[in-house]
């Protein structure tokens, strides 16, 4: 493990630059940019839009490529990385420029005052149904079980301790035990292939970029990441440290502003542990797609794509949910995606926390899944056994 986290330090610059060099080429480009939905440089949605297509259309070739043996995996696997790259920062261009629709309080779903109650269900209903499921389904993993209870407890926790729940010591104890129970679950139920997986390296490499993309994608997503300028910020060096909340508690939070490159990063033990359990969780996703790629290519199998399109789509359905809302009020007007707006926008809801708990238990799952271990714990995977150079 040792040597996979030096190997692992050692891929991520090279996997980390293509991100950073086209995202500092957009901000730097000549011109000014305010909140969401101006342009930059004459940068618009429409060129996020453009990307994203783009980014669409190299990952199909290289999935092509791949299913008609087209070329070395080497090339394929970089095609692909490419293409999500580009992707990636094409969904980041049309976030920063899409226009932040207003809407008032008579175009929310349902009312705030519902909130705790949704919530307050949801949570209930995820810890009791965890427990049941989980004694009855897998009586001798009771890991499964308190994992489900732990998503609950994430879900109810703003409602067993209201007032108090910002800095409450069991909201901290949620979030920086959750990737604790996620690590655990994998060490025990997928430890062994993930070993033989992470010793492979180019699945290893491809895996690494891509949980380092997932982590930038997501920072610049929700603000935490920026290389466009905006208007209203200090014109001169600011880094300092400020209490903020986020994902249940407040957490003590490095801001640095420097308006010349531009640039802007805040980081919390809080975001590094959320965003950083999700992007892991996507790399282990990605490093098993490139790992089953790299078996069918040394037994000389035909390429099946069932299993490398669950991956898939698991993965774009856990981190694409917050473009949802923009993109249904560009496809469908402003009146048709306001319950989205809600749903994934406003703070207080507590859809938010569902949508961050759920991701977490979809991956989780689907890389248990993909390695046979949830429903054939004896039978041994074919990603695993051929030989890692």
């Amino acid at each position: 493990m040792k040597n996979f986290a030096r190997s692992e330090m050692a891929d991520a610059p090279s996997s980390l630059l293509p991100f950073l060099a086209v995202l500092l080429l957009l901000g730097g480009l000549p011109g000014t940019v305010a909140a969401h939905g101006t342009t930059t440089g004459g940068l618009s949605h429409w060129h996020g839009i453009a990307l994203l297509v783009l980014g669409a259309l190299i990952i199909g070739a290289g999935i092509l490529a791949k299913r008609y043996d087209k070329g070395a995996l080497e090339m394929v696997l970089s095609t692909v990385f490419v293409g999500i790259v580009v992707a990636a920062i094409g969904a980041v261009l049309f976030d920063v420029h899409s226009p932040d629709p207003v809407y008032s309080a008579s175009t929310m779903p349902f009312p705030r005052s519902l909130y705790p109650f949704i919530g307050a269900a949801v949570g209930l209903s995820t810890i009791v149904a965890s427990f049941f499921f989980g004694w009855s389904r897998w009586p001798y993993r009771p890991r499964y079980t308190f994992l489900g209870m732990l998503m609950g407890g994430w879900i109810l926790y703003p409602y067993i301790v209201p007032g108090f729940a910002s800095k409450n010591p069991l909201g901290y104890a949620l979030v920086l035990g959750t990737p604790v129970a996620v690590g655990y679950v994998l060490w025990k139920d997928a430890g062994e292939v993930l070993q033989v997986i992470m010793d492979d390296t180019i699945a290893r490499r491809f895996g690494v970029g891509i949980g380092i993309v997932t982590g930038l994608f997501f920072l610049s997503i929700t603000g935490y990441l920026s290389f466009f300028p905006e208007e209203g910020v200090p014109q001169q060096i600011v880094i300092t440290v400020l209490p903020a909340q986020y994902q249940l508690v407040v957490w003590p939070t490095f801001e640095m502003l420097i308006p010349e490159v531009p640039f802007f990063l805040a980081l919390s033990p809080g975001v590094v542990v959320i965003i950083g359990t999700l992007s892991v969780l996507v790399g282990i996703q990605a490093s098993l797609i490139a790992r089953k790629w790299r078996v069918d290519e040394q037994i000389g199998a035909t390429m099946s794509t069932a299993n490398t399109s669950a991956i898939v789509g698991t993965c774009t359905c856990g981190c694409c949910g917050p473009l949802v809302a923009k993109v249904a009020v560009l496809l469908a007007g402003p009146t048709v995606a306001a319950p989205l707006y809600w749903i994934f926008v406003d703070t207080s809801s507590p859809l938010s926390v569902i949508f961050i708990v759920g991701s977490m238990l979809l991956f989780t799952g689907s890389i248990l899944y993909s390695i046979g271990s949830v429903y054939h714990p004896d039978r041994s995977t074919d990603i695993a056994p051929v030989q890692a150079d």
